[in-house]
């Protein structure tokens, strides 16, 4: 009699897991996919499981491997995959990673409505790939993120900003000074500037983000580097179920890397709080103003982030910081070096406001053709080409109903390369678009169309950062060197979680004398 118990007990759990294994790998995807093709959107058939994921992949892998000609026009090689689906079946189309269906959202006032209405469009979770290197504020939602990011808002304030300004310059210094002693004896020299700019963005972040732990913030920032390196090599292994848990080198390596990293960082911070607790100067840099908002918030109101949410957002400084900002710059004088003209427009505009001198953080504000020729890198190498936001109940959009459990992508760099918004110089480089500000660049269509640190309540923290670390890098450079592209470049801005340069930017440096 008990064991006919037994049996029956076995037979429903195993009949309960076959139907959800069932709807999830084929009931719901179709379901899906007849609401999709009912609302207008075009895409390839359901594929059991795998979906569109297999040819993404092979794209992604053929892409890294090459380079293209030299040209801002530059969507089909950061996104190939997702190019070929929204070229074969239009601005409403979908792709399906794994038995999930994404639909393609390219309109600027639907942009704008999901990314200001958070609590109804979340980041998909979980997301393998996001999720393997990035934690903390960029992935947390609801009453976690509010709290959070309130902790962590006075860090990023102004007169903080202010404050680090003096540390951005003495990073920027140090970079000159290499390049300087390069083109020593006959003034020119061919140097790929890509490593000394990355390394540039590195060093700020750990002077900034850790001050006196400065070298133990580079070793983290090179442990989360590899750490993205390894997760792109295991794309398609972290969308299988149980794929990292599989004892692959990667995997291992991984979770090597993850321990080490969370060990540097609780002696980091223990560190800090100790000092804290003597009256050191532990506030001087992001994670003691962010320690120092966490005991305000605590002692106000008996709760504040716990050691591994001050963790995961240690982890985030790498790559909300220091990647954003290096493909900012990067392809800021890139821009630069093709197009000369802009070159000598903001080489006269920095020698006008600072001359050759240390610049000050108040005169940023008159550096109109920089922040030009910045928005407008921004606007053509956007550093996050995609983000993707998720339904978790029916949800109306527009005049849609979206179901639960649909996928919405947001193609930054398609939009922001459209022709019908931006005109069809829309892959030209014209900082001039831009002369009276984003509103009048985007021709009244919103925040939707520019979107280089996405928009909404979830905006970029640490967008004032990344601008005015651009902005002195850019004013550095011009006061010491004039340069172009060297024959020897190959173009390919290829996608890891920012957008870098995949074989370097190679220019001819010359030294430059004011005349």
């Amino acid at each position: 009699m008990l064991g006919n118990v037994v049996i029956a007990i076995v037979i429903v759990l195993i009949g309960r897991v076959g139907w959800k294994l069932l709807n999830w790998a084929w009931l719901k995807p179709r379901k899906l996919e007849r609401w999709m093709r009912s609302e207008g959107y075009k895409g390839n058939s359901y594929k059991l499981v795998i979906g569109d994921m297999k040819e993404l992949a092979r794209t992604m892998k053929e892409g890294k491997s090459k380079s293209i000609p030299i040209s801002h026009d530059i969507a089909a090689h950061v996104l190939p995959y997702d190019h070929h689906i929204i070229t074969n079946y239009g601005k409403k189309s979908f792709i399906w990673f794994g038995p999930t269906p994404r639909i393609y959202m390219m309109e600027p006032e639907l942009i704008k409505e999901i990314l200001s209405r958070p609590n109804d469009f979340q980041k998909p979770h979980p997301d393998q790939f996001r999720d393997s290197v990035v934690t903390g504020l960029i992935v947390s939602e609801g009453q976690k993120w509010a709290k959070n990011r309130q902790i962590m808002n006075p860090a990023f304030h102004l007169e903080n900003i202010k404050s680090m300004f003096p540390v951005i310059c003495s990073s920027c210094s140090n970079m000159i000074g290499k390049l300087e002693r390069l083109t020593e004896g006959t003034g020119v020299v061919e140097v790929d500037v890509w490593p000394y700019i990355d390394s540039l963005a590195g060093d700020v972040l750990a002077r900034t983000a850790f001050g006196s732990s400065y070298e133990e913030g580079q070793k983290i920032f090179q442990i989360q580097k590899e750490q993205m390196e390894l997760a792109m090599q295991n794309l398609l292994l972290l969308y299988m179920p149980g794929g990292r848990f599989i004892p692959t080198r990667v995997n291992k390596k991984f979770k090597q890397n993850n321990k080490e990293l969370r060990s540097i960082l609780v002696s980091i911070i223990n560190r800090k709080k100790k000092a804290l607790e003597t009256g050191d100067r532990w506030h001087d840099d992001l994670l003691g103003l962010m320690l120092k908002s966490n005991l305000k918030e605590i002692e106000q109101d008996g709760v504040g982030m716990s050691m591994e949410e001050v963790i995961d957002e240690c982890k985030l400084f790498y790559v909300g910081g220091s990647e954003t900002t290096s493909s900012l710059m990067i392809w800021a004088i890139f821009c630069l070096a093709l197009h000369q003209e802009w070159q000598t427009k903001a080489r006269y505009e920095v020698l006008h406001v600072f001359g050759t001198k240390e610049p000050h953080f108040e005169g940023l504000k008159d550096l109109k053709i920089v922040t030009m020729v910045l928005n407008e890198a921004l606007r053509l190498y956007p550093p996050v080409a995609m983000v993707t936001r998720a339904t978790t109940k029916e949800t109306k959009l527009g005049h849609m109903m979206i179901p639960s459990g649909v996928y919405i992508s947001l193609p930054i760099i398609h939009v922001q390369h459209d022709r019908d918004i931006w005109g069809e110089d829309a892959s030209e480089f014209k900082p001039e678009r831009f002369s009276e500000g984003v509103a009048h660049a985007t021709k009244g269509r919103g925040s939707g169309c520019f979107l280089p640190f996405t928009g909404g309540p979830r905006v970029c923290i640490g967008q004032n950062v990344a601008m005015a670390e651009s902005k002195a890098m850019v004013v550095k450079v011009l006061q010491r060197f004039t340069f172009e592209l060297a024959p020897s470049y190959k173009h390919s801005p290829f996608p890891m979680f920012t957008l870098p340069p995949q074989f370097g930017v190679p220019l001819i440096l010359r030294k430059f004398t004011k005349i």
